[in-house]
């Protein structure tokens, strides 16, 4: 998988479309990618003690990791993902700079 956790992504589908956020987490078997402020589902969520109130909360859903493409540390811009073999390691680089990610 292109994307890992802490990468800046902008969404480019869904209802989201064009807002940024950071990898969560990644799910690779799955292909999907779970992204801060993106995708909201709101939980309904039981008091735990007596006399304490349930609450409503809102967590992130996941998404398709193809949904999503990195915006370029280097230039800024969101960029597709490509890789570059270096002895004996495999390094992400940006198509649009070609700089190391």
């Amino acid at each position: 998988m292109k994307l890992k956790k802490n990468d800046q992504v902008l969404i480019m589908s869904g209802k989201d479309r064009g807002k940024k956020g950071k990898i969560l987490q990644v799910f690779p078997k799955e292909h999907r990618i779970l992204v801060e402020g993106i995708n909201l589902r709101k939980k309904h969520q039981k008091p735990k003690k007596s006399g304490e109130k349930g609450q409503i909360i809102s967590m992130p859903g996941h998404i398709s990791a193809s949904a999503a493409k990195l915006i370029c540390p280097k230039c800024g811009k969101p960029t597709r993902v490509g890789h570059q073999i270096l002895k004996e390691n495999k390094i992400r680089i940006c198509k649009k700079c070609n700089q190391e990610v």
